[in-house]
């Protein structure tokens, strides 16, 4: 089956896009490689921010700075804007498909705060803000006919002369490798946050795979060593504690009972405050005794079921310990023109682009902002290319070279435990790439990922059955998480300050002279060519909003 846009991804910007994209006449299909319910987005609880009346210049305006300060002055200023003025027209497109926000008893949609805005500008669904937009949205695209192809790994991209053709897949239920002609395709396959397994708020496939296929087509990735640690996952099991039970009021304590923290400080402050707790061997909390039940279960519900049947703590009367978790990437691929790749037809939105929004630190409710303002751009400009363009020719040979890779797999035995080598990488990131960082761990890192690396390809499938093999997809997950962690070692130690996420002990100070971005490129194979990236507005915007204050 040929289509005019193909988005893969089923989080919400990949359904934006697919929105966007469909007319009454065209084809349009999202691929994604679980079910349609599986995505980052339908794990986001706390809220979405917008500043509901178009006309409140101040507000909006002050949307943008928390935005631009929490970035750490490594953001598009143009692009913040853009997505600031859009979020009241968002809110109200995604009320039309049926997302039922929290609302006063005069039919006014709540506003809760979140940690680094000085205003409450936080939309929200009890505590499954994520969830309900999502279900909102799969609904709309089946009731327009929308095209789901489920449970398909996309490999590779189909290019000709630097135009987009398709996509190379796997189609899980058989092996099979497939190619999917398109005149456009959207790319809205999330991050990678999940290379941290063990200790992530992803799932542990949420390996940056579409971010490794746009490696290898030779896009550039951009600010790779941010990644955020959420500071409030329960701590036995990874499961997001949602900032909205500190919106609502949740103290963080130690073990003395102790605040140690401004609850509402943005997230790498909260996260770094905790770690040296724990560096002290202080146990730390969250506490939400004080909420009373009637609160809880009205605002957090979800939370409180999570909780008493994941650890078996009643948060109405007992505090929950918790950790900062591997959470969300600021870095993706690099991006022009907010959603457009440098492979025309090739459109890329949600959290593998690096729209530079969030610059060295996401402000808490701006993620499902981005991928709503961004999935609907990204969506009309596949749309209008898919118009005025034809399909491309197909490259067979690469499609050859897919169907190679994936019988090699199934071809021999292999003594070594992916399983064991995908927990192994996870830990030695978070041990030494993770909320505190040096050179020394930095290259004891990268020395176990390329020795994880180099193994990586002698791995093979004991099962040989063809049908519905999920070593196959943890083998091909294994060898993209170690190539997207090799780009993150290699970001984090050009990076010599501390600024946002990015936090170096042997660099504790943030550096004016690294107000720039950090591309890299796989110029071959287990090769990568680093190089600053200069915004020229970047001192000088960063210096007008000082002076403002």
């Amino acid at each position: 089956m040929i289509y005019d846009v193909i988005i893969v991804g089923s989080g919400i910007s990949g359904l934006m896009a697919a929105i966007e994209a469909k007319t009454s006449t065209n084809k349009v299909a999202i691929i994604t490689k679980t079910n349609i319910f599986k995505s980052n987005s339908s794990m986001a609880c706390g809220g979405i921010n917008a500043v509901l009346n178009e006309n409140d210049s101040e507000k909006i305006q002050s949307h943008i700075d928390d935005t631009y300060i929490s970035s750490k002055y490594l953001a598009n200023l143009e692009n913040i804007t853009y997505m600031c003025k859009r979020a009241n027209k968002i809110i109200s497109k995604l009320e039309s498909y049926g997302v039922d926000f929290d609302k006063d008893k005069n039919g006014n949609i709540l506003q809760r705060p979140f940690g680094g805005g000085k205003q409450n500008r936080t939309c929200y669904v009890k505590d499954k803000t994520g969830s309900a937009i999502t279900q909102a949205l799969i609904k709309k695209a089946k009731q327009i006919g929308i095209t789901f192809l489920v449970n398909t790994f996309v490999l590779n991209l189909a290019t000709h002369k630097n135009r987009i053709s398709g996509v190379i897949a796997l189609r899980k239920i058989d092996s099979n490798v497939l190619v999917y002609p398109a005149k456009a395709v959207v790319l809205a396959g999330g991050g990678y946050a999940g290379i941290f397994r063990g200790n992530s708020t992803n799932a542990q496939d949420y390996t940056g795979d579409l971010i490794a296929v746009c490696l290898r087509a030779k896009l550039a990735l951009k600010d790779m060593e941010f990644i955020q640690f959420h500071p409030t996952g329960i701590a036995k099991t990874n499961y997001l504690v949602t900032e909205a039970a500190r919106a609502e009021g949740g103290y963080l304590i130690n073990e003395d009972n102790e605040r140690f923290v401004n609850e509402l400080e943005t997230r790498d402050k909260l996260a770094k405050a905790i770690v040296e707790q724990q560096q002290k061997n202080k146990k730390v909390y969250i506490d939400l005794r004080h909420l009373g039940i009637e609160k809880i279960q009205k605002k957090l519900p979800s939370l409180y079921n999570a909780a008493f049947n994941q650890v078996g703590v009643d948060i109405s009367k007992e505090l929950l310990q918790i950790k900062p978790v591997a959470h969300y990437s600021m870095g993706g691929v690099e991006v022009t023109n907010m959603v457009e790749s440098k492979i025309k037809g090739l459109f890329i939105c949600g959290e593998m682009a690096n729209t530079r929004i969030h610059g060295a630190n996401r402000l808490g409710g701006n993620s499902l902002l981005e991928s709503t303002v961004f999935g609907e751009l990204a969506g009309q400009k596949a749309l209008t290319y898919s118009l005025d363009n034809n399909f491309e020719v197909i490259n067979y040979n690469s499609v050859i070279q897919d169907i190679q890779m994936i019988d090699y797999i199934f071809s021999s035995d292999s003594s070594k435990n992916f399983n064991a080598i995908r927990i192994s990488l996870g830990n030695c990131m978070y041990e030494n790439v993770g909320i505190i960082r040096d050179e020394v761990s930095l290259i004891k890192a990268f020395d176990y990922i390329k020795y994880l690396r180099t193994q990586s390809y002698s791995l093979h499938c004991i099962n040989k059955e063809r049908t519905n093999n999920v070593e196959l997809s943890s083998i091909l997950e294994l060898r993209n998480a170690l190539e997207i962690s090799e780009a993150i070692i290699l970001s984090a130690n050009l990076r010599k300050e501390s600024r946002g996420a990015h936090f170096r002990k042997d660099f504790p100070i943030l550096d004016e002279k690294y107000n720039k971005h950090i591309l890299i490129r796989e110029f071959q194979k287990g090769f990568f060519k680093l190089e600053f990236e200069q915004d020229s507005f970047l001192l000088k915007i960063r210096n007008l909003i000082i002076n403002k204050k």
